[in-house]
């Protein structure tokens, strides 16, 4: 949800928006309903104003999503952030993409990769557990063939 402001701001990264752009009007970029509701609730300034500018991208929970989504927070409970103040849509996240054949973008890091854990199953260590594919937006970028 960060990554205009912390990984690839705009001013750096000029054309990586008209990118994204590219994806939302292929038809090719999608999220849950409950991650607009999340960055209502945390995100930043740009990523709200970026949010209501696209209110297209985010897609209604499903039925066969949402029994998907709880599925996957009852396997993985630590999935969710036990001191949030809201609704963590990553398990939505994932159902989506697992019953939709998509792939998260996520900026998380597996529990292998992290020093010192806060808990134990991150987005990419679900995704892999689940057989379904999650790369970052470098990835993203790379997967796409965008060259900046």
């Amino acid at each position: 949800m960060d990554w205009q402001g912390r990984y690839y701001p705009l001013d750096v990264f000029t054309t990586l928006n008209t990118r994204i752009e590219g994806l939302i009007n292929a038809g090719n970029f999608h999220a849950v309903e409950i991650v607009s509701d999340e960055i209502k609730a945390i995100g930043t300034p740009d990523l709200k104003a970026w949010t209501a500018n696209h209110a297209g991208v985010f897609v209604p929970l499903s039925p066969d999503v949402q029994i998907e989504g709880a599925a996957i927070e009852a396997r993985y409970p630590d999935l969710m952030d036990p001191k949030g103040l809201h609704q963590s849509a990553d398990a939505w996240v994932i159902a989506w993409a697992k019953l939709n054949n998509g792939i998260v973008v996520s900026q998380e890091t597996s529990v292998q990769e992290k020093r010192s854990p806060a808990k134990n199953h991150y987005i990419p260590d679900v995704c892999r557990d689940l057989g379904v594919p999650c790369i970052n937006l470098l990835g993203l970028m790379r997967r796409e063939n965008w060259k900046f």
